[in-house]
């Protein structure tokens, strides 16, 4: 059945979760590690990134600012459609959101995942996170219809674009052209990266931004890695790219995490303090772009994607080379099996 055929009655807004509290740091951890093998100093040292700030990661409350602007945007366009949130690893739950959904009689949702970028992370993980939800609510479960990818979508561009001139402008006059960007994106094992359309997705984003800043200094380094050392993952580093920079006396430095939607513990940590450490001990002046947000470009985005799966719209907007991505992936799209555990992502 075509999607312009099928009636759709609800939104899923489906991503990581995190902590509100530092009651909550252990437990949320302990959900992120399931099933894996991370040594219990991994554990603690990632706790202590939370402790520092309470217990509390921004990313929930994030969440919930983008759902009240994706809510009035809906509004605003007499899109009639109640937007639910559900985690993979806290509060509100994936397993929650659908029981709330079929208790308020909703069969058919569109989900939208707050990753831009196709991965077994980013992607694949949330669907078998979804199916199985479906699986213990049983007969009766939401179906829930993922948007597409959107890593190329004109108004994603304009929203990064924007904020990182924002960042740029900060800068004396004299510096802003001679600064260099760094996009940033989550580092992934390179054994996944191989299975998906991930690294090509980043280059092709931060191509495109860049593009639209005016901005010719600029390259794309990873974060956040969290995997066992012998195993290959996504480089250069930040830190790496950063003690790079500063061995051709490069003095100011624009990171913008194109890779996050919203500010999580791996932006706040690992760029906003552990970059901006290093960046300090290297003589290097670091700023750090906004993540997207509740950009109204990026807002309006999302219910353009809506609006595509309603049969409203008949042009799929794309900027770029690729095109628009597909709705649907194939069986054997960003399939991995880790082959070995690795530790917890920071939410």
């Amino acid at each position: 059945m075509d999607d312009t055929e099928l009636e759709y009655d609800s939104v899923l807004l489906v991503s990581f979760g995190a902590p509100e509290q530092r009651a909550d740091v252990m437990p949320f951890l302990e959900n992120v590690v399931r099933g894996k093998s991370v040594p219990p100093d991994r554990i603690k040292e990632v706790a202590e990134r939370y402790n520092h700030f309470e217990g509390k990661s921004p990313l929930n409350d994030e969440n919930r600012a983008l759902i009240a602007a994706l809510e009035e945007e809906l509004r605003s366009h007499d899109i009639d459609l109640p937007v639910y949130w559900g985690n993979r690893n806290w509060n509100p739950f994936i397993l929650d959101a659908l029981r709330q959904m079929q208790d308020d009689g909703k069969t058919r949702s569109l989900g939208f995942f707050t990753s831009a970028y196709s991965s077994y992370s980013g992607c694949r993980q949330y669907l078998e996170n979804i199916e199985k939800a479906r699986e213990d609510l049983g007969e009766g479960a939401p179906v829930v219809d993922k948007l597409r990818a959107f890593y190329n979508h004109p108004g994603f561009i304009e929203a990064n674009v924007d904020r990182l001139l924002t960042a740029l402008e900060t800068l004396p006059k004299d510096r802003r052209d001679c600064a260099r960007v760094a996009f940033t994106g989550h580092s992934i094992p390179i054994a996944m990266a191989e299975t998906s359309d991930y690294t090509e997705q980043l280059e092709e984003t931060a191509r495109l931004i860049a593009e639209g800043a005016r901005h010719e200094r600029w390259q794309l380094a990873y974060q956040s890695r969290t995997g066992a050392p012998h195993v290959p993952w996504l480089g250069p580093d930040i830190l790496e790219h950063l003690d790079a920079l500063a061995q051709i006396n490069v003095k100011d430095v624009v990171i913008a995490p194109i890779g996050f939607l919203s500010d999580n513990m791996e932006v706040i940590w690992d760029l906003d303090r552990e970059a901006r450490d290093y960046a300090s001990e290297l003589g290097v002046t670091l700023t750090r772009a906004p993540t997207v947000g509740t950009h109204p470009a990026f807002v309006s985005m999302i219910r353009e994607l809506i609006e595509e799966r309603l049969g409203k719209v008949t042009a799929r907007q794309a900027l770029g080379k690729h095109g628009p991505y597909r709705d649907e992936c194939p069986p054997d799209c960003c399939q991995y099996q880790p082959r070995v555990s690795r530790p917890p992502d920071p939410g």
